[in-house]
């Protein structure tokens, strides 16, 4: 036995904006499972997850959402973290479910981590892109964010964007637009498949295994049943909307030809094997 940690109908609900600059994970989030696994600390300014033999953890967002950036700072499980997944996600709930994830996947001591990212629309996914990343994830706290709007999807590390996912309903790809999400986040054992397919099993001698989350920023509508708007302009917590912008900058662009041409070790759009009667629609579309 391993040590145990210790360590909706649309026409009911409306959209409002709420900007969150330093929220409270009490005020923000629910702890959902795990028992003592997951903890709250440092006056609600730090979350940590943790994950043994007899159990992982996770947390949700009080609050539901549609459209908006979502920004939270990770600090990953150190050491050998093979055969473990810390996921950082929305999503919305059923089987047509949508849904936008970050998933890191522990390695062995010295490897790096690998940055699993997919979009599901009305419950199918199959858009897988994995990346490593230029850091040690695990050294310090980094911002990981999700920029959703009608027009695009944009993932982003440290302001980096990494993956963009355009809206394609125009010839007939599916984008989540309707569905308000949650904001997810869980530390779990998945040794089965994980790490080089499953042949890497998680150590449970270096367990318990913890990731560190903080400055959680939504600048974001939120939705709840009543009649309210997504706010007024005016006000000063709609100063800043650069989320709801159509397309990248060209500093963002090089940005993101960086991180695809250095980093980037999986994409499905490249993967012919995958699909032999021809690659998804929205891949034959500009990557910008």
């Amino acid at each position: 036995m391993g040590v145990f940690c210790n360590g909706f109908s649309l026409f009911l609900i409306a959209c409002s904006m709420v900007v969150v600059a330093s929220g409270s994970f009490y005020q923000d989030f629910d702890l959902t499972w795990g028992d003592h696994c997951a903890k709250i600390f440092n006056g609600g300014q730090l979350l940590s997850l943790s994950l043994d033999k007899v159990s992982g953890s996770g947390f949700k967002s009080k609050k539901e959402y549609l459209f908006g950036r979502i920004d939270m700072q990770l600090k990953l499980v150190a050491g050998n973290s093979a055969g473990t997944v810390t996921a950082y996600y929305l999503s919305s709930q059923g089987p047509t479910h949508d849904e936008i994830d970050f998933e890191f996947l522990g390695n062995l001591t010295g490897d790096p981590y690998i940055l699993h990212t997919n979009v599901f629309t009305q419950g199918k996914g199959n858009r897988e892109q994995q990346f490593y990343l230029w850091f040690d994830p695990t050294r310090n706290f980094h911002t990981y964010s999700i920029i959703w709007s009608q027009q695009h999807i944009v993932f982003l590390v440290d302001n980096f964007p990494i993956r963009v996912f355009k809206n394609a309903e125009s010839i007939g790809v599916p984008f989540p637009k309707s569905q308000p999400m949650r904001i997810y986040s869980s530390l779990w054992n998945a040794d089965d498949w994980a790490t080089r397919g499953g042949l890497v099993k998680t150590d449970w001698t270096k367990a318990p295994f913890t990731a560190y989350y903080r400055n959680f920023k939504a600048d974001a509508c939120t939705w709840s049943y009543g009649t309210s708007s997504c706010g007024s302009r005016s006000s000063s917590s709609f100063s800043d909307r650069t989320w709801q912008t159509n397309a990248l900058d060209a500093p963002s662009r090089r940005r993101l030809r960086w991180v695809q041409k250095y980093f980037m070790i999986y994409n499905y759009c490249a993967d012919l094997k995958r699909f032999p009667q021809g690659l998804p629609p929205e891949c034959r579309r500009s990557r910008f």
